[in-house]
């Protein structure tokens, strides 16, 4: 990390074009195409389509959180050390977007063998897609945004657009990929040739915020020289930044969410509701919410801070989940509160990465140590994990209460299996999101962030970190 720097590009804090905007977000709906059907029907598939037992889908859940923990990390030290014409975060969303689809693609190629050549196969082919491809595109991409700006304003924008267009990557692979899986013949190919569009799809949008985004702010070391920050010392300000701390927990909040609905509502509409095609209409509800819900941000950011405004929507969401339980198998009831909920969730699913850019410059003012691509791979890190155990704890309860995993998606399951997958879709939520609550009224980095730019650019005019 840099020590001693003095702002290269005065231009790092002007106004960014919404074209610009709009760009950068679409690399989010490109990255979401293949996460949404990693995080919300890949388990399906995994049981349903490919005749997986769901104990083997969970061990590889748990195996991989190892290798994804700690990909993320060693990608953000990379991108700290990435030096091309491009810059150091930018060129990693072009170079990786083909690699990125086709191991995608791979994921649905499951053999039809037996249970350890799937095992492998799955552990493989999830962990390229997952582990290397995503994370070597993803931890950049977040990286970016600190690098197009100084401009907590403008961050804020860019998370809102970006979160605004981020679930229509989510539409894309889970609203529409049933429906057209049936349509096409309903069975394993099917879902390949599905996922050969989705990626064609991807790879265009990383495309366009590749050529639209450029990085503008720059350091450049003093004349003097300064000694080099070791990886001890970097680390320990990265972990002993509090908003880091925090900014980690909302992100795996929001992600965990997305997991426990994503996975468990396929199964609760099915099983539970006995009709799958709900499952559509449910979750394009939810996400069409949570679109109108993000776009509404920039209003409301006028007149609320970050926190407070996230505080607000999370309360919302816990009550919203909370009512569903008064008539948990009506279809109007659970749509009217879905949509309730995810207007909820919009403020902190928006705004969460502009809080880590602020937590950039928090971090530099304490430290004297900038950690972009540290802090959002680190971040990135807490995600993953978050979502990986919730998908090992979902799985391992599912198969505890005797779920039925079948190639035709024809099993008749247990009572106890269904009560499970009642229990996980209604007190999942409420529970993470409690979290969340607790974590924003300990959050004060909004009201101290004017007198922290206000010092860093005294030291930055000083040529100081």
């Amino acid at each position: 990390m840099q020590t001693a720097a003095t702002l290269k590009n005065t231009s790092d804090s002007a106004p960014i074009t919404w074209g610009t905007r709009i760009s950068y977000g679409l690399g989010d709906t490109a990255c979401n195409i293949v996460m949404g059907i990693t995080t919300a029907v890949l388990t399906l598939f995994y049981t349903d389509y490919a005749g997986v037992s769901v104990a083997t889908v969970g061990l590889v859940m748990l195996i991989s959180r190892i290798f994804d923990g700690t990909s993320d990390v060693i990608m953000g030290i990379v991108v700290n050390h990435t030096k091309s014409k491009w810059g150091k975060a930018r060129p990693w969303i072009l170079w990786m977007a083909i690699p990125y689809a086709i191991c995608t693609i791979s994921m649905f190629c499951i053999p039809q063998s037996s249970d350890s050549v799937q095992f492998w196969y799955i552990f493989v082919t999830y962990n390229l897609t997952t582990t290397v491809c995503y994370t070597a595109i993803n931890v950049p991409y977040g990286t970016l945004s600190t690098l197009m700006t100084r401009s907590s304003h403008e961050r804020d924008l860019l998370s809102v657009i970006r979160m605004g267009l981020s679930p229509f990557g989510k539409i894309i692979a889970v609203t529409f990929t049933l429906p057209i899986v049936k349509m096409v013949g309903n069975d394993q190919a099917a879902w390949i040739k599905v996922m050969s569009v989705w990626c064609v799809i991807a790879v265009i949008l990383l495309a366009i915020c590749f050529a639209r985004c450029k990085e503008t702010v720059s350091f450049e070391a003093q004349q003097t020289k300064q000694p080099k920050v070791t990886a001890g010392r970097s680390l320990k300000a990265l972990l002993g930044n509090p908003y880091f701390w925090a900014t980690l927990i909302l992100w795996a909040v929001t992600c965990i969410h997305t997991t426990i609905i994503g996975t468990d509502l396929p199964y609760y509409c099915k099983y539970v509701l006995g009709n799958d095609g709900l499952y559509s209409f449910i979750y394009t509800a939810e996400i069409v919410a949570l679109i109108v819900g993000a776009f509404a941000c920039p209003m409301l950011l006028k007149k609320f801070n970050k926190r407070d405004l996230s505080l607000i929507g999370c309360i919302i969401v816990v009550a919203a989940q909370a009512l569903i339980l008064v008539n948990p198998t009506s279809f109007g009831w659970l749509m009217a509160m879905t949509i309730i909920r995810s207007l909820g969730q919009a403020p902190l699913t928006s705004v969460v990465f502009g809080m880590m850019g602020d937590v950039v410059e928090y971090g530099q003012w304490k430290s004297h140590i900038r950690q972009e691509s540290l802090i959002f791979g680190a971040g990135s890190l807490g995600f993953k994990v978050g979502t990986g155990i919730t998908s090992v704890i979902m799985t391992a309860l599912l198969e505890g209460a005797g779920f039925l995993s079948s190639t035709t998606g024809g099993a008749v399951q247990p009572e106890s299996a269904k009560a499970m997958i009642t229990t996980i879709f209604q007190w999942g939520p409420i529970l993470i999101w409690a979290v969340a609550i607790i974590v924003l009224l300990l959050y004060k980095l909004d009201k101290i962030y004017p007198n922290i730019m206000k010092d860093l650019a005294e030291r930055e005019a000083r040529g100081e970190m």
